[in-house]
């Protein structure tokens, strides 16, 4: 068998490349350019800017109330003094509430107001993806320009709308809240993703006789896994992290209010016990640091699903 040559069109010039040599040409230049020395040094540089403040709030959580009131964290490899009073005291808290008691609102928040996006959102991306509709794309259009809205211009009327129905004060205003809240950029991201499945599963389990609520438990849901994890951490982040939502519909009630509500009330009414936030910070960090460490394996995935073919 003859050796395989590139053939030259009339005219000395050689044919143009097909998309898919394009696409790979492509990839090569941009997997040199991310891994030059350049941009080595660029990350690294990143890296510690990100770093070094939260090296410094940790240093800080473990220092003295007079160390951290006379010097800064940096001079503690100078005179290193260390203690956990700080922490201490911050998980002990004052009066008949503790920090373990707000811990748990958290968890009691977070929790469904990260499962309650997630189904509605995996949802309505199935139906845009894959279900024909009268204004389908209009409706899509809409759900996607909501992304802009700032969240402080519904407050109020919020407000007005729980407490006409009685259930301001309550665990459900906020479920409620960051479910309308977080819908719209969940929809986008799991329906670039959806989209994405080869149409031939869809189609064959269509010829089995499968309908679409069973398309979307058996085929659907499972490959839609990794997005669906990917928006997961970043809803339990905002969620956990949450301050402003929190105190508007909850107030600081050791009763219903989660564990920001408790920080932000560490340094006391005079800021005084200032020296307590950073004990508290890296203390309200544990949890989602260990929803990050679980399902880190799925966040690139799904954040890239939908970006190629």
């Amino acid at each position: 068998m003859s050796a395989m040559v590139p053939v030259v069109e009339a005219g000395g010039r050689a044919p143009e490349l097909s998309s898919g040599a394009r696409r790979r040409r492509g990839n090569g230049a941009a997997t040199r350019t991310t891994s030059s020395p350049l941009a080595t040094v660029v990350a690294i540089l990143i890296a510690t800017v990100w770093t070094v403040p939260t090296i410094g709030l940790l240093i800080t959580s473990f220092r003295p109330q007079r160390d951290i009131s006379t010097s800064g964290w940096w001079t503690v490899f100078a005179n290193p003094d260390f203690t956990l009073d700080n922490y201490a005291q911050a998980l002990s808290g004052s009066g008949s509430s503790s920090m373990l008691d707000f811990f748990v609102n958290s968890l009691v928040i977070t929790i469904p107001s990260t499962l309650f996006p997630l189904a509605i959102a995996a949802l309505a991306a199935y139906g845009f993806a894959w279900l024909q509709f009268p204004g389908r794309q209009w409706l899509f259009v809409a759900v996607f320009a909501l992304q802009i809205v700032p969240l402080q211009v519904t407050l109020v009327p919020l407000m007005q709308m729980y407490g006409a129905i009685g259930i301001d004060g309550t665990y459900w205003t906020v479920w409620i809240s960051h479910t309308i809240f977080g819908l719209p950029l969940a929809v986008f991201m799991m329906f670039n993703s959806i989209r994405e499945l080869p149409p031939a599963l869809i189609e064959a389990a269509t010829i089995d006789g499968a309908n679409p609520v069973q398309v979307f438990l058996r085929i659907v849901l499972p490959l839609a896994t990794p997005a669906i994890a990917s928006y997961g951490i970043f809803q339990f982040l905002w969620t956990w992290n949450d301050l402003l939502v929190s105190m508007v519909f909850l107030g600081g009630s050791a009763r219903v209010a989660p564990l920001t509500v408790y920080i932000s009330q560490l340094s006391g009414s005079r800021g005084s016990a200032w020296y307590l936030l950073s004990a508290g910070a890296f203390i309200s960090m544990v949890i989602p640091v260990v929803v990050f460490l679980v399902m880190q394996r799925y966040f690139v995935r799904g954040l890239t699903a939908g970006a190629v073919k």
